[in-house]
């Protein structure tokens, strides 16, 4: 992880479902009527999924594009883990992702799906940040101040990076509750943070 205090954003169920029913509401307002939902993996899946449910749509597939892991370590660049979709040749393809920030996996998302022979393609986000290249057809909320945004499909994950990343590492439940607040302004649930310590507890074992 580059930044040791990287400040981030808990993302809450509630909040998910709002945002999407949001982008829900947009779309159809656009008038554009996809004939499939691809998600980026992984990420995209849930916001995928509440939006073929919301609009309609029964055709969800999926591609796999990664940038980032364990956290918030970024690769040096996005790379395509899984052949595009094959059966969206002729159709209006809605790609889904929870957020736009380097742009990098949307842009190597749309090479790889242009490939394919789609209709027409529109990207749709639950979070667009401002300093992405890559501007979203559809967002549900735009973020001007860059910050970390944790999913709760993300959460483990994403709180195992940043414990993980810390030096010293914290030793108790108490400890690791108060650095993810200094370090990085964010007050998880204690069980949440419990989970996660005792899980990095039982890989590491020998």
């Amino acid at each position: 992880m580059s930044d040791p205090f990287l400040r981030g954003e808990l993302v809450t169920w509630s909040q998910v479902y709002r945002l999407s029913r949001r982008l829900a509401e947009n779309i159809r307002a656009s008038g554009y009527r996809p004939d499939a939902v691809v998600a980026i993996a992984r990420g995209g899946y849930v916001p995928a999924r509440l939006l073929c449910d919301a609009l309609g749509v029964y055709d969800l597939q999926s591609i796999r594009i990664g940038h980032y892991e364990g956290g918030a370590r970024k690769n040096e660049t996005a790379r395509c883990y899984s052949p595009p979709p094959a059966n969206v040749r002729g159709l209006k393809v809605l790609l889904t992702d929870d957020c736009s920030d380097t742009g990098d996996t949307l842009r190597l998302a749309l090479e790889q799906l242009r490939c394919c022979g789609p209709l027409d393609i529109k990207i749709a986000v639950l979070h667009h940040k401002k300093v992405s290249p890559v501007v979203p057809d559809y967002y549900g909320r735009r973020i001007v101040s860059w910050r970390w945004l944790i999913y709760p499909w993300a959460l483990t994950e994403d709180l195992s990076g940043f414990i993980a990343a810390m030096q010293p590492r914290p030793e108790t439940l108490d400890e690791a509750v108060r650095q993810l607040r200094i370090r990085h302004g964010i007050k998880p649930p204690r069980s949440a943070v419990a989970y996660v310590l005792a899980l990095m507890k039982q890989r590491e074992a020998p």
